[in-house]
């Protein structure tokens, strides 16, 4: 770590970098702000299930939940560095990750209480989908 100098100890050149992500965050629009919101809210329950495809690597080092947890994961990180980039890719990606809450609402009708959670998972859909589609949001996906 830095001690307890903080991050003013770091080089001038880390700063710089950290300095311009948080501008680059700062600049982004409230839309593509809700996606992120949501991809590291993704990115936070995969990592906590993580101990799931853990064990199951144990048993069998290729598993079908492992092989789609770490697509997932590859997916999820990859687009989300594609927003933080501004790349044009990233619009597709994004509304592509947003939609796997459709399969989630429906897998939930057949849970028990799972109703609550497949409105929720509509709602929030429609909710990112509409916040990616502003104006303001796509103008973000500038770069080629």
């Amino acid at each position: 770590g830095h001690g307890r100098e903080g991050i003013a100890s770091s080089p001038a050149w880390l700063r710089g970098t950290i300095r311009r992500m948080w501008d680059v965050i700062k600049a982004m629009p409230p839309g593509v702000l809700i996606f992120m919101g949501y991809s590291l809210v993704v990115l936070s329950i995969l990592g906590l299930a993580m101990p799931i495809v853990i064990d199951q690597a144990v048993a069998a080092p290729v598993s079908f939940i492992g092989i789609v947890w770490m697509a997932l994961l590859a997916y999820l990180i990859f687009t989300m560095t594609l927003v933080l980039q501004k790349k044009q890719a990233a619009f597709g990606l994004s509304l592509g990750l947003t939609s796997l809450l459709l399969p989630m609402a429906v897998i939930a009708l057949f849970a028990p209480g799972g109703f609550v959670l497949s409105i929720t998972a509509i709602v929030l859909f429609v909710l990112v989908v509409w916040a990616l589609r502003r104006p303001r949001s796509r103008e973000w996906f500038s770069e080629p």
